[in-house]
């Protein structure tokens, strides 16, 4: 029997990684927004320049550690990118940085719908 832990260790570690980085329910992102929340879209200057939202900055996931101090602290922090992945990783970042209220939001796409 404990020849198959080494096995689910892995799975739970995966299974973790995948539902810390989830994006934030619609309520929760829309209640942030209400309250000044800022806009962070984490993927490359690239993308950002070929589709965005006029509400979002740019802050490449390579650089938001070091341009965090960029952020107005005291309000919320919603996280994006092209999917979710990154933005999971952003907030992860941000919140390391001392960030008390920040979001996934996931897709960009999703901005539109939330403000709507």
């Amino acid at each position: 029997m404990l020849e198959y832990w080494i096995y689910l260790i892995p799975i739970a570690a995966v299974g973790y990684v995948i539902w810390s980085r989830r994006s934030a329910p619609v309520g929760d992102l829309k209640a942030m927004l209400a309250r000044g929340g800022q806009i962070v879209d984490v993927r490359t200057k690239g993308e950002f320049k070929g589709a965005r939202h006029g509400r979002a900055i740019n802050i490449p996931l390579d650089q938001l550690e070091a341009r965090a101090k960029e952020l107005d602290r005291a309000r919320p922090v919603l996280v994006c990118c092209e999917s979710g992945a990154r933005s999971g990783s952003g907030v992860a970042i941000l919140k390391k940085a001392g960030f008390t209220e920040v979001a996934n939001l996931g897709s960009w796409r999703r901005i539109e719908s939330l403000l709507g």
